[in-house]
């Protein structure tokens, strides 16, 4: 299961609470607890979520409260929405369904079921992007640069590193990174294909770049300065490589 950033829309506090510790034991972090459509979007605005589980009765009343606060969620910023919800009326259930929600589960909820739907949508999320979004999957992609748009090929990035309101990309045969202003999650959806992997939360590199594998650190080919892999990613890392093994 991947490890994901996720965003609580959740008005009653308790309830907040265990759904933040459920997710936390399953391996995921929490962006942050919003009771109402307000702090949602500026939450969302200010550390973008993989993925938001939003209670459909939000603070101030409104049964449309919470899929409101999900359709704007949507259009900042991409992700699965997974509804939470203690009434499973119909009419409510009907108006959910049009934001196309990833999910829809009635409260009290079960941790193991919400672990296993979350992995679900999230996994059925990514790969529907790549199927269907305008997102190249492999080509070249156009970079915002000196008030235009410069060209790279994928195939020559070798990883993008968060740097503060910037993202650094290095490229295979360029000494000087591009810089471009945005976040480091917004950016990764331009890079979706099996090769690039999101090592943390600020670097994402290009497996088919890798040259060496150390305990704590790998190195890329032709990039002299060694990356440091988190002791929590060194594991899942190495799922993704075929690695020979001595006896």
């Amino acid at each position: 299961m991947d490890s994901l950033k996720i965003l609580i829309v959740e008005d009653e506090t308790i309830t907040a609470m265990d759904l933040r510790e459920t997710l936390q034991e399953a391996g995921h972090s929490v962006t942050a607890i919003a009771r109402n459509y307000e702090q949602a979007l500026k939450a969302a605005k200010n550390n973008p979520p993989d993925l938001a589980l939003v209670d459909i009765h939000l603070e101030a009343g409104s049964t449309e409260n919470g899929i409101t606060t999900a359709r704007e969620l949507v259009a900042q910023h991409r992700m699965p929405i997974i509804y939470l919800t203690a009434n499973s009326d119909f009419q409510t259930f009907q108006l959910a369904k049009e934001t196309l929600p990833a999910a829809y589960l009635l409260k009290p909820f079960r941790h193991d079921e919400l672990k296993l739907q979350i992995d679900l949508a999230y996994h059925y999320f990514k790969y529907n992007q790549a199927q269907t979004s305008g997102y190249p999957v492999s080509g070249a992609l156009y970079l915002p640069i000196d008030k235009g748009h410069e060209k790279i090929e994928l195939k020559d990035v070798l990883y993008l590193q968060a740097d503060g309101s910037y993202v650094k990309i290095f490229m295979l045969k360029r000494e000087i990174p591009h810089h471009i202003s945005t976040n480091l999650s917004h950016l990764a959806q331009y890079f979706i294909s099996p090769n690039f992997y999101r090592l943390s939360r600020s670097l994402l590199i290009n497996l088919e770049h890798l040259e060496r594998l150390e305990r704590n650190h790998l190195f890329l080919i032709n990039h002299k300065t060694p990356i440091q892999i988190p002791a929590a990613s060194r594991k899942e890392l190495m799922k993704k490589l075929t690695v020979v093994r001595t006896k």
